[in-house]
């Protein structure tokens, strides 16, 4: 495995920010993850915008444009050689005083990490994962509002611990309305009666690239999705489930705490999904390279 870590514009094994940068002392940061196919990020006019936004809600500045985030983007990418690789661009706060104030930072800073991509092992795909419903519940819209992809990850932590402690593969957590949201770095789908049901964005989630580029391949194949509030005990009418990442991509979940969600098995439309999903991921591959 090759890693690689863009910093102030330089490639090396390794790279040191200050401990005064406020990413590091408030978890005052943005991110995003971008996977590659065929060597090419995939979906980055998503990401990019998405990390604007993001950046917005934190009255953060990102000085830098598009193209020259893709520049170092695509020179670490090169420089670490993976056959698909991992990357992960993070804009911090940058170095300011002690203090929680943010006024004291005036230069944010630019990080890309690139690694191998490690995709998760077949079996995932093949007999679904257990998913936990846990007691931690996700952010509400007018705290940290989930909307933005930050540092911060200490709840989605604590949620995935309670999730190990279950026997689980991840965490799937209500808002304090007590409606369904998401899991820890994923978005959530079910499946009713050939209908896919998942939280809408009003119930505090992370509009997840991934979830909107399968949003847009279902209506362009008539595949109803419905986007709603629905309570947890929705799921016992369930007959499949699954979510859906960067990474992740569309995973089956056949298992909720421990018990089966319809037969056990990835069902008919989770596998289509698959399938329409992998089918617009390979031919983004195709259209950015080219």
């Amino acid at each position: 495995m090759t890693t690689r870590i863009n910093f102030k514009g330089e490639i090396g094994q390794d790279a040191f920010i200050s401990v005064l940068d406020h990413g590091f002392l408030f978890g005052d940061s943005v991110y995003e993850v971008v996977v590659t196919q065929n060597g090419v990020p995939c979906f980055m006019k998503g990401h990019l915008k998405r990390l604007r936004n993001s950046a917005a809600g934190l009255t953060m500045e990102i000085p830098w444009s598009d193209e020259s985030i893709v520049e170092q983007i695509m020179r670490t990418i090169k420089d670490a050689g993976n056959a698909e690789s991992y990357v992960r661009i993070i804009v911090t706060r940058g170095v300011g005083e002690l203090d929680i104030d943010p006024t004291s930072c005036s230069n944010p800073e630019l990080i890309v990490l690139v690694t191998e991509l490690k995709p998760y092992p077949l079996s995932s795909y093949e007999k679904g994962i257990n998913v936990a419903l846990v007691s931690v519940k996700r952010n509400s819209r007018d705290t940290v509002n989930p909307g933005i992809k930050t540092g911060n990850y200490l709840n989605n932590v604590l949620a995935k611990v309670e999730s190990n402690r279950m026997g689980a593969q991840d965490a799937l957590m209500l808002n304090h309305q007590g409606h369904l949201t998401e899991c820890t770095t994923s978005n959530f789908f079910f499946v009713v009666e050939g209908r896919i049901l998942t939280p809408s964005l009003d119930c505090g989630i992370l509009a997840g690239i991934t979830r909107d580029v399968l949003l847009q391949v279902a209506q362009e194949n008539g595949v109803l999705v419905e986007q709603g509030e629905w309570p947890p005990e929705s799921l016992s009418k369930a007959d499949e489930a699954f979510i859906t990442g960067t990474v992740k991509k569309v995973m089956p979940v056949t298992h909720l705490d421990g018990r089966s969600i319809g037969n056990g098995q990835p069902g008919p439309v989770t596998r289509r999904m698959m399938r329409l999903y992998d089918e617009a991921l390979e031919e983004e591959g195709k259209s950015s390279s080219g």
